[in-house]
């Protein structure tokens, strides 16, 4: 299916830099999970150095020629960025005293404010909409194959199904209130409310919003990175799936922006078949997943009351 139908070209070489890119981001993101040093360099330097070091002077400005010099590129870095600094900042609010927090405690020390708890789903349902923002945006171009922006763009009802998707997506987010910090050293950001299924619907939504939108990158922006935050929130560290998301968002952004020739080069890069009906396929299966993730999220509030703006709607 995906050799054909969603991509052209596979070959043993990019199979194996598909499998590279996944390894190292997961890696990188286990590094910066576990040592607050190595998340500092990736998250507060690299984001203050690259711009006027690399991005600006020759990667990722409108005259570079780069499929990374355009507005939306330059929001989803410091965006992902910002949610990376706003868990730390959760994850090691208190460093006086209250340094092993118990799994069943409030999250925070005595000086953390609970408005805290808004920041997570503020900050995930922010990078759901911009990109669903970008799927309309792409819709109304009309495009028909052109180059724009640096990337093939085919318009048509499959980016209007899945920004419907992405917003059912952002209904569903489940549990916020219960957000609290791991007392395992790494002092991990757990979300126990935020259940396989969602995490699957989201994945199917990112991936359909990339084959539409940058589809010639789907291949690692889309495979490859949900894949390198899934595997660590369903083998690694379970519960801390949107920490993972984050981090590794971060990282392949900032290395895109550094890198875009990477997945543009006629030797890595791997093309999507621009084919209607594999752009058709990829948004519907994203759209009926997460009508029924969404339907069942709420028949699930209703059937046990729950107030999801007070209690998890799932671990009761």
């Amino acid at each position: 299916m995906f050799n054909g139908f969603l991509f052209h070209g596979l070959s043993w070489e990019t199979i194996m830099m598909w499998i590279g890119v996944t390894l190292a981001l997961i890696v990188a993101n286990e590094l910066s999970r576990k040592h607050k040093w190595v998340a500092l360099f990736f998250f507060v330097a690299l984001p203050i150095i690259l711009p006027f070091v690399l991005w600006i002077p020759h990667t990722a400005t409108p005259g570079s020629g780069a499929s990374t010099g355009t507005w939306f590129h330059w929001v989803k870095v410091y965006s992902a960025v910002a949610g990376c600094l706003g868990f730390m900042l959760i994850r090691y609010w208190d460093t006086s005293g209250r340094q092993n927090v118990a799994e069943g405690e409030t999250p925070y020390g005595t000086k953390a404010p609970k408005a805290l708890l808004f920041f997570p789903p503020l900050i995930l349902a922010v990078n759901i909409l911009e990109a669903c923002i970008r799927d309309f945006q792409v819709y109304g171009m009309h495009a028909t194959g052109q180059v724009i922006d640096g990337v093939v763009m085919i318009s048509g009802p499959w980016n209007i199904m899945n920004g419907i998707a992405g917003i059912l997506n952002i209904l569903a987010i489940s549990g916020w209130v219960g957000i609290k910090i791991s007392k395992k050293e790494s002092r991990d950001m757990l979300w126990p409310d935020m259940m396989w299924f969602w995490i699957i619907a989201y994945d199917l939504w990112n991936f359909a919003y990339v084959y539409n939108c940058v589809s010639d990158h789907a291949f690692y922006a889309g495979a490859a990175l949900l894949v390198a935050c899934t595997i660590p929130a369903f083998f690694i560290r379970r519960g801390a799936w949107l920490q993972h998301r984050a981090h590794t968002l971060a990282l392949w952004m900032m290395f895109t922006m550094s890198v875009p020739m990477f997945v543009d080069s006629p030797r890595w890069g791997v093309p999507a078949s621009h084919d209607p009906k594999a752009l058709f396929a990829v948004s519907f299966l994203s759209l009926i997943v997460n009508i029924a993730v969404t339907a069942y999220h709420f028949l699930t509030i209703a059937k046990d009351k729950r107030n999801p703006f007070r209690q998890e709607v799932y671990k009761l």
